[in-house]
């Protein structure tokens, strides 16, 4: 287990970096830097690696303890709706890469900055049956060995929407551990909807019992979903 960034969280709060994918939009790039993949913002890492290291240092500039990787999509359901399939092990390490790099250029030992593989929802479901179970865990293994190859300080599983991809996902990055032999934290958050459940009715509460079974989960929060003020 990662133990500089455990020790670190146990001793203050972290400060986390902001959206990659507004931050993305926000250089208005030309179709032709996302390798004519329409909207795939993951593809950036390596068409434009320039400007996702940029991203990345302005949150490192400005104090964030902990930045993101660009892979928010990346995983190999998601990337193979743009025919990428086979690309998800290559740029989900170089997302990791980029990131690491930067937080090893900004790390001092009064402020060590910490590396975390972005995992998103993707674009299935289990629950409403747009994907099963073996395909989903296949998607997100392949991703996890990327961002292990990349050299991430811990996973970052991000927007959940639905307890089984979030299961699915946590196995995958627990898989994948076993496979390359190394041990990071998991980190896991979900989304909640005005309606107070997760979009597929499970409640929060539901929702920490089931995800505090894993002891590789070493924090389990909220993030954006309708906005900070419904949060």
């Amino acid at each position: 287990m990662n133990s500089k960034l455990l020790e670190t969280m146990r001793r203050r709060v972290l400060v986390f970096d902001g959206a990659m994918g507004t931050s993305c939009h926000a250089y208005d790039l030309p179709l032709s830097d996302y390798d004519g993949h329409e909207n795939c913002v993951d593809i950036l890492v390596k068409t434009r690696p320039d400007v996702i290291s940029a991203i990345h240092r302005s949150f490192l500039e400005v104090g964030c303890d902990a930045v993101g990787t660009g892979t928010f999509g990346a995983g190999k359901l998601a990337l193979g709706d743009f025919g990428l399939a086979e690309a998800t092990r290559a740029l989900n390490r170089m997302g990791a890469q980029l990131a690491r790099k930067e937080c090893d250029t900004f790390s001092t030992s009064q402020k060590p900055r910490f590396a975390l593989g972005s995992i998103g929802p993707g674009t299935r479901l289990p629950s409403l049956r747009q994907t099963d179970w073996d395909t989903l865990l296949d998607s997100y293994t392949e991703q996890c060995r990327g961002l292990i190859d990349g050299g991430v300080d811990a996973f970052m599983v991000e927007t959940c929407q639905d307890i089984l991809q979030s299961k699915a996902a946590i196995v995958a990055c627990m898989d994948a551990m076993a496979e390359l032999g190394v041990e990071l934290p998991i980190f896991c958050t979900v989304t909640i909807e005005t309606t107070g459940t997760m979009l597929v009715g499970t409640e929060m509460a539901a929702a920490i019992v089931a995800l505090e079974t894993y002891d590789a989960v070493q924090v389990i929060g909220l993030n954006c979903a309708t906005g900070p003020q419904e949060m």
